[in-house]
């Protein structure tokens, strides 16, 4: 329906014309149903005065008078109607899940007429569709929408509001190193690392970037002058399989500071910086440097995206000298885009900061308040509700036996999810006849206080048919997209399964590998 804007004119009931055709004071212009002339009195043979009809040679026929009074009445009514919508305030916006089939309608209106809008064409995207038992199951990427099931039942211990004055300067404080770090970001992320034990931060730099590939290509940037030799770019390597995007990243500005050579098994040089990813994508090893440099110009930077409980145990804080952490993997919120890095060197945190002010002069505020508390705010607590899920116990009413039920547990309800997807898994790939996997292992949890296995965030996969040597090309013919272990520089007959989406894409892709022997 055409948003028609109404003027003041039209509403109050006088349909006749004024001097200057406008809608004088009304919010757009007015309805005429008359015109006039230039000196302002109406014109034509049907222009009438408030309160009565003029008359000219004779009274007016009344069938005239019938249809002069009709076409009043209705354009009347259609003013008012017309002017509700006008200036009324829109409707509150309307939260659908990612399968509402019939959203309502709203209308908009606009200079150049009226558009037809529904609340779908305006609502947060939720990544991707729905699948049916014929779909293509794409587990190439690493997209952990397996935990929106668990934000969905928290309520709103982990919703946004934030005022349109806040979050403006490009500052959050002068005093930081990492000057646009949210001071809130900055205490929850502590706060969170010292409740699960993953990492020390007492003595460490924190620091803010989109995403934890950011805060790598960061890290790149502040080590490898220290590390160059001879005007030479510095070697970045890491132990195969290594993350398919080292390569790639670190080659992409084709960089005079560092540059790309491979496995760190095979590297023979002194200079370098390793990559050292642990629980390890894509096969979910726990790692270690394996270079020692003899003249000090070898640096380490430790990826420690998936060391949380839902994927291993947590045997030790970890205290090396950069470590990145990203809430993707940690929360689940990938689309958020922020990581942050633990620095113990001033010196290396500086450069790391410089290096994310130059490429996006900081980083995005409102992201970072979704993923702390803020301070004062109804919302923006992601990690905090993280946290207080394992520091805040429910009180019991007095005089109830029943205890209360406990706060949302993100790692509980991800190491369900993933000791259930790797028991199917396995089930599939021993059904199949034809696939393999890395031995399970285990050991003593100090967050869980209990021994629990290892359950990576992806599947490292073996196709063991003969006939089989690109395994990924192979699962591609059968609607499952995986991502080929050449890309991590591996044999092909491995690929890098995605573990962490929606549950009815993973029952799809189980039941179909298992039919595939």
């Amino acid at each position: 329906m055409a948003a028609l804007r109404v003027g003041t004119r039209a509403v109050e009931g006088r349909f006749q014309g004024n001097g200057n055709g406008g809608g004088g004071g009304g919010v757009a212009p007015s309805v005429r149903l008359l015109a006039a002339n230039r000196d302002g009195k109406p014109r034509g043979s049907h222009s009438a005065a408030p309160g009565k009809l003029r008359r000219r040679g004779g009274p007016m026929p009344l069938w005239r008078v019938a249809v002069f009074a009709s076409v009043a009445l209705n354009v009347a009514t259609l003013a008012l109607l017309l002017h509700h919508y006008a200036t009324s305030p829109p409707p509150p916006p309307q939260h659908h899940s990612h399968d509402d089939a019939a959203p309502a309608a709203r209308i908009s209106s606009g200079s150049a007429g009226a558009a037809r809008t529904t609340a779908s064409s305006m609502a947060p995207s939720t990544g991707k569709p729905a699948v049916t038992p014929d779909s293509v199951i794409n587990l190439d990427h690493g997209d952990p929408t397996m935990f929106e099931a668990f934000w969905r039942e928290t309520g709103d211990a982990a919703e946004l509001v934030i005022p349109g004055w806040q979050t403006m300067s490009y500052f959050s404080d002068v005093t930081n190193v990492c000057w646009f770090l949210e001071p809130e970001l900055d205490r929850q992320v502590r706060r969170l690392h010292r409740t699960v034990g993953n990492a020390a931060v007492d003595g460490y730099h924190v620091l803010v970037g989109t995403g934890s590939t950011q805060l790598f290509m960061a890290a790149l940037y502040a080590l490898a002058p220290d590390a160059a030799v001879a005007g030479q770019p510095v070697s970045v390597v890491s132990t195969a399989p290594y993350y398919s995007s080292y390569p790639a990243v670190t080659d992409f500005l084709r960089s005079g500071l560092f540059r790309w050579a491979g496995d760190a098994d095979t590297f023979a040089g002194d200079s370098y910086i390793e990559l050292v990813c642990s629980p390890n994508n894509p096969d979910g090893a726990i790692r270690e440097a394996v270079l020692a440099s003899r003249t000090g110009n070898g640096r380490a930077v430790h990826d420690l995206a998936y060391y949380w409980p839902q994927y291993t145990p947590i045997t030790k804080r970890a205290d090396h000298d950069i470590m990145l952490f990203t809430v993707s993997k940690s929360t689940g919120h990938a689309g958020t885009r922020i990581g942050w890095a633990l620095v113990k060197d001033t010196a290396i945190a500086r450069k790391m900061t410089k290096f994310v002010e130059l490429n996006t002069i900081g980083v995005s505020k409102d992201s970072q308040m979704r993923a702390a508390k803020g301070g004062g705010w109804r919302a923006a607590k992601v990690l905090a509700a993280v946290s207080e899920g394992y520091e805040r116990r429910p009180e019991q009413p007095k005089g109830t036996v029943t205890p209360p039920p406990p706060p949302p547990r993100l790692f509980d309800f991800g190491r369900r999810k993933m000791v259930e997807r790797w028991s199917m898994l396995r089930a599939a790939a021993a059904a199949s006849g034809i696939f393999s996997l890395p031995d399970e292992t285990s050991g003593y949890c100090n967050f869980t206080n209990q021994t629990a296995a290892t359950n990576p965030a992806f599947a490292w996969l073996r196709c063991d048919r003969e006939d089989v040597e690109d395994c990924a090309s192979f699962l591609r013919g059968h609607k499952i997209l995986t991502r080929s272990g050449a890309q991590f520089g591996a044999d092909p007959r491995y690929v890098r399964v995605s573990m962490l989406d929606r549950d009815d894409a993973f029952l799809i892709f189980v039941n179909r590998l298992a039919s595939l022997g």
